[in-house]
């Protein structure tokens, strides 16, 4: 059973949700920066994501499947939210330049269909970023938290996966390093455990973030770099440049 909005919302309004969502900001802020005069769509619950872009003027819509729906979202995000069928983006082809999937593809009872659904409605050559749990970390291992239900998955059949659906990946990164706790030590030192993970323990991020780019045809056995250690956004609000 998936988790709802509500529980989904209880979570990122507490200091332990707050924190883990500034850390995943940063990331996809590092990756995209602006996205100016771009339409971007969030699937799954993400609206934690969606607000790094709540102050401007491109489509910014948030598609939340109508099984995870509970009770109406904040009035503030309200605008920006639709709810839908299980089976099917309301969505025409090729509508959007970006694409977010988070709390979304580990919990999905058809992981393929949703995945073509995204391709879909994605442009030609746009962008998607990927949010899973880390396999590998330790917030896989707490079904208390909003990350430890349904499937893990690690990055190699998370870049397999995409690369069968016709996305060619471009970065590959972990994140979320801190434990699972609403500790207050935690989570106010998060940031600090960020950059300490990263360095030291990069594979075991609670996260995994992986973008992709749609193609016609993407190459098999395509591989990301590893870890992304450095990022530079581009002013023309697309994706950023990296360095390893």
């Amino acid at each position: 059973m998936r988790q709802s909005t509500a529980t989904l919302e209880a979570f990122y309004n507490s200091r332990l949700g707050a924190a883990v969502g500034h850390r995943v900001r940063e990331r996809i802020s590092d990756l995209w920066g602006a996205c100016d005069r771009q339409s971007v769509l969030g699937i799954g619950y993400s609206l934690p994501v969606l607000q790094l872009w709540q102050s401007e003027q491109q489509t910014c819509l948030a598609a939340i499947p109508e099984d995870m729906h509970q009770r109406a979202t904040p009035s503030q995000a309200a605008r920006r939210v639709v709810i839908t069928p299980n089976h099917r983006l309301p969505f025409n082809d090729s509508e959007f330049d970006k694409i977010i999937l988070m709390h979304a593809l580990e919990e999905a009872e058809h992981p393929r269909h949703l995945m073509r659904e995204a391709w879909r409605v994605l442009a030609p050559e746009g962008r998607m970023i990927v949010i899973v749990t880390n396999r590998r970390g330790v917030w896989s291992l707490n079904d208390g938290c909003a990350f430890g239900h349904g499937q893990p998955w690690t990055r190699g059949q998370l870049r397999q996966f995409l690369s069968d659906g016709l996305f060619q990946v471009t970065a590959s990164s972990t994140a979320v390093f801190m434990p699972p706790v609403d500790w207050y030590l935690v989570t106010s030192a998060s940031r600090l455990l960020e950059r300490t993970g990263e360095r030291l323990l990069p594979s075991f991020g609670g996260l995994i973030l992986i973008e992709a780019v749609k193609r016609i045809y993407a190459e098999p056995d395509h591989r990301a770099p590893e870890q992304v250690y450095e990022a530079k956004t581009s002013r023309q609000g697309g994706s950023a440049m990296l360095k390893y």
